[in-house]
């Protein structure tokens, strides 16, 4: 493979380090050449490490193209990378005339990039928005950046992040740490415990926050010293602010540190950053190389490295009354400071190494060539259209495991999702969105697909609402109006209780629909009462069943931003708001104190649908007297609550993705029903444990939760029935699979 990359070469700070260091451990592997734009420091750099550079200068851009493309297509470049606005109106300029893709790193917020500058905004800053706009693939240097440029309108689907990455190779011994740190003028004794920062002394950076919360944090601990390596214009400014706070003598600014900053990190205890923004950075993973507890703000891509409370703590920008409580338990406590090194090592070796950095660009850039190569053809890709967009965690969960079986059959073919909050959509799932009211956008998308998918949960239905039945009929008729193979995607039916309403969707199915692939046996017999009858029917499973847990220390950071020990003894309580479930509330509390005096096991009353469900736990609750409970309001992703209900003795759910997904970790179940799909998942697992809503009692809440304690002791059998639904919802993207080959 070869690459060039193209820089102005006047670069410096993160996007200097990230860019030689890539480059350099490239071209190990790879052919990556360096195009800089004038000489100087930066190109000698490259130079002495080795590699490849060229320069290309001058002010004239059209002769500068003329020679690159001459040089591109001379000795056989397949990719162009750019960094920087100079590079990629350079870029966007070669694009056509070498036929290439080119992508460009974004290390900055572009729009900020030349504040202060009002000049320079309007021309080099005009200038790259307008490069930007018209360059191929575009990658950000953290998830938060990519998420900032899609908030703006660039195409989802065209992003790519990558983290700065560090080599992890142990340092060498640095020497005696009080010498050291006496020689930068601090004032410390043998069992002082130094905070430390290396950063600019200008607003951004936010250094006021950290003093202030320095001074609250030594109020309770006065062996806490700080160290700030780094210089900038609000110097005096934050000299007298050290002052006004009486920690002048405990502060020392040490200025630039000379000689490589291996030496000042070995001689801190616990590393902070107070950033008002950053994209992700280097402070923090060379801090976690040698162990250091971290103190950070949570902006950027910086809790994609930290998990909160778990290898570290996050607070949020300017509240110094938070970030001195956790400087002071990190001082307070050296085992803590060692365990939370430790665990910050352990992940930022692990994923967020050079090595780590170096592999996710060489995958990036195999992904660009193939889906450059990819033969142009008329239709392509899937329509997606489900009950997306509104917050409910178990939709988009099923959204989420239909993408994933779709990059399966093909990693690079266009998708679009219809969603009620496109905007959500595009950034949480990084494919094209287009909203339900948007009619042009989502038929201009059917007319380039092969194949629409009906997207799982029950769509079919005119319970909640009517208006939804209609919409999505309407939808299944454009869709094969507009020429797409149509399948209704491992979904529930019904009830369909209105006698027009069953006539219009069995009318529009059996005209519309290629296939239909089933979650449970319900449905079926739902189908045919309805007489659909023309379409290929199979009975398969939802589609949420293939989703696996977020990573351990994920699901311990949201259990501990909700006040939840992560390791304990729970019982889940998934409750919806619906007709009916205000008389039975106080039952359902009166039962979870039950579980606890019976079996030890606190409550956590957990919402799937973050609007609603948080009130319907805190109704039940109220019922609990003075037993322990917790809420968990917000529980992330499908990922990290999945994560959370692995971590139950047992689940009590009106919530049929809160089943779904315990059932998925082999635990054991309690249903309450308030819809038919409900009792018809739990019998479709084998799972009696059940009663409807209307029929609660507390006598036989007890008795679910008796019959759920006891079927701890038996979860093999869920589990291998889990394990076969696990393989009939395969049925689901082979049948997909089978009409993208199929398709016009």
């Amino acid at each position: 493979m070869k690459v060039i990359h193209l820089i102005s070469g006047g670069d410096s700070g993160g996007a200097k380090t990230h860019v030689l260091s890539l480059l350099q451990h490239l071209n190990e592997t790879i052919t990556a050449q360096l195009v800089c734009f004038r000489d100087g420091p930066f190109a000698d750099e490259a130079r002495s490490l080795g590699i490849p550079t060229m320069i290309c200068g001058g002010n004239h851009i059209f002769k500068i193209r003329r020679q690159l493309a001459d040089y591109i297509r001379r000795e056989g470049f397949q990719l162009i990378h750019c960094h920087g606005s100079r590079a990629n109106m350079i870029g966007a300029l070669l694009r056509g005339v070498t036929g290439l893709p080119v992508a460009t790193t974004i290390h900055s917020d572009y729009k900020i990039d030349y504040m202060g500058r009002p000049l320079a905004r309007c021309t080099f800053g005009v200038i790259n928005t307008w490069a930007l706009r018209r360059l191929d693939y575009r990658i950000g240097v953290s998830d938060a950046m990519v998420d900032l440029l899609i908030s703006r309108g660039f195409p989802a689907d065209r992003f790519y992040a990558i983290y700065n990455g560090i080599d992890f190779t142990p340092a060498p011994i640095q020497g005696d740490r009080l010498s050291y740190l006496r020689s930068l003028g601090a004032d410390v004794e043998a069992d002082s415990v130094v905070v430390g920062i290396a950063a600019r002394l200008n607003p951004v950076k936010d250094m006021s926050t950290l003093l202030r919360g320095f001074a609250k944090a030594y109020q309770s601990c006065d062996k806490l010293r700080l160290v700030i390596a780094g210089d900038g214009e609000e110097r005096e400014k934050l000299g007298a602010l050290a002052r006004e706070l009486g920690v002048e003598r405990q502060v020392t600014f040490a200025g630039w540190i000379s000689g490589g900053m291996d030496r000042f990190y070995s001689a801190l205890d616990v590393n902070v950053l107070t950033s008002l923004s950053e994209t992700f950075s280097y402070a923090l993973t060379e801090g976690a190389r040698f162990h250091l507890a971290t103190v950070s703000t949570a902006v950027g891509g910086i809790p994609y490295l930290i998990d909160d409370g778990v290898n570290g703590y996050l607070f949020t920008p300017r509240d110094f009354m938070t970030l001195g409580k956790r400087l002071a338990a990190l001082g307070n406590d050296p085992a803590l400071r060692r365990e939370m090194g430790e665990k910050l090592f352990e992940k930022a070796s692990a994923q967020f190494s050079i090595e780590k950095t170096v592999d996710t660009q060489l995958h990036i850039y195999g992904e660009i060539l193939r889906r450059h190569a990819r033969p142009r053809r008329k239709r392509d890709g899937v329509v997606i259209c489900g009950a997306y967009g509104r917050g409910n965690a178990g939709d988009d969960a099923i959204l989420e495991a239909i993408l994933g079986e779709m990059r399966s059959v093909d990693p690079d073919m266009p998708v679009t999702v219809i969603s009620k909050d496109p905007g959500s959509t595009r950034l949480s799932c990084r494919v094209r969105s287009v909203g339900q009211v948007n009619l042009p956008g989502w038929l201009g998308a059917m007319k380039q697909a092969k194949l629409y998918l009906n997207g799982g949960g029950s769509l079919i239905q005119d319970v909640t609402s009517r208006r939804s039945l209609w919409f999505y009929l309407m939808n299944i008729r454009a869709a094969k109006w507009a020429g797409c193979k149509v399948q209704m995607y491992g979904c529930g039916i019904g009830p369909v209780t209105r006698f027009k309403h069953r006539k219009l969707a069995a009318k529009t199915l059996n005209r519309n629909v290629d296939i239909v692939t089933l979650r449970e046996p319900d449905s079926l017999a739902e189908l045919k009462s309805m007489g659909v009858d023309r379409p290929e029917i199979h009975l398969t499973a939802d589609p949420a069943l293939t989703l696996s847990p977020a990573a351990a220390e994920k699901t311990d950071s949201v259990l501990l931003r909700a006040g939840i020990p992560p390791r304990g003894k729970y019982l889940c309580f998934a409750l919806r708001p619906w007709p009916g479930f205000r008389e039975k509330a106080p039952l359902f509390g009166a039962a979870a104190r039950y579980a606890w005096e019976r079996y030890g096991l606190t409550p956590v009353f957990t919402a799937v649908e973050k609007g609603q469900d948080p009130a319907a736990a805190r109704e039940a609750a109220k019922h609990l007297g003075d037993a322990p409970h917790y809420f968990l309001d917000d529980a992330g992703t499908a990922g990290t609550i999945i994560g959370a209900l692995s971590r139950m003795e047992a689940v009590v759910s009106m919530r049929l993705h809160a089943l779904i997904f315990a059932a998925g970790q082999g635990i054991p179940l309690a249903g309450v029903v308030y819809d038919p799909k409900v009792s018809s998942f739990l019998r479709y697992i084998g799972q009696e444990n059940f009663t409807d809503l209307e029929d609660v009692t507390l006598e036989n809440l007890k008795a679910m939760i008796d019959r759920a304690a006891a079927q701890a002791a038996d979860k093999q059998a869920q589990a291998e029935a889990v394990r076969r639904l696990r393989e009939l919802e395969r049925g689901n993207v082979d049948i997909a699979a089978r009409l993208l080959q199929d398709g016009g």
